[in-house]
């Protein structure tokens, strides 16, 4: 079995035309999420990595897996407002709108190597995000690790525009 075998489709969720690709399907099995925590870090072997930056909220699951697998520190990259000490924070857009991404001020230090996880890369904007304040905090960007590539949307196409390596383990079409 591949990654993309454990991974659920809902039609129609959370709005009509949308495939919502559920990877708690994925997480549930022991199989399935260790293969996945696996070959999220099979770019980088050998590679000192001293944090994994996961996005809130499935990047949680995932990037603390994948710090435990390496012996890293984790980053949580929280949505404004949800971290208790003093934070910077990185504003993106959003279909309508924007959002705003936070991290404590002192989670990354310069020079430090690390490593961006998330589920689902769609549009990018998130994910630019994190690398933003991991660069603001003066880390370096090995690089991004995602589950899923919903390459319509153009996020890998944005990242890799703006200079940073993108790992997915597998792709679906449409959104």
């Amino acid at each position: 079995m591949s990654v993309k075998d454990y991974i659920r489709t809902i039609p129609d969720f959370p709005s009509p035309g949308i495939m919502f690709r559920d990877v708690t399907t994925l997480f549930g099995d022991p199989r399935g999420f260790r293969m996945a925590v696996d070959l999220l870090l099979h770019p980088w072997a050998g590679v000192r990595i001293d944090k994994v930056a996961g996005l809130e909220a499935r990047g949680f699951i995932l990037g603390g897996a994948v710090a435990h697998q390496l012996s890293a520190g984790f980053v949580p990259m929280r949505k404004k407002g949800k971290l208790p000490g003093r934070t910077i924070e990185q504003s993106y857009k959003l279909e309508y709108g924007t959002a705003t991404l936070e991290v404590h001020d002192d989670a990354i230090k310069p020079g430090e190597k690390v490593l961006l996880v998330d589920d689902l890369l769609a549009t990018g904007g998130t994910a630019l995000a994190g690398l933003t304040l991991i660069e603001k905090l003066g880390g370096q960007t090995l690089g991004c690790a995602f589950v899923i590539d919903l390459p319509e949307l153009g996020g890998r196409q944005l990242l890799e525009a703006a200079g940073h390596q993108v790992h997915a383990l597998c792709a679906f079409e449409g959104h």
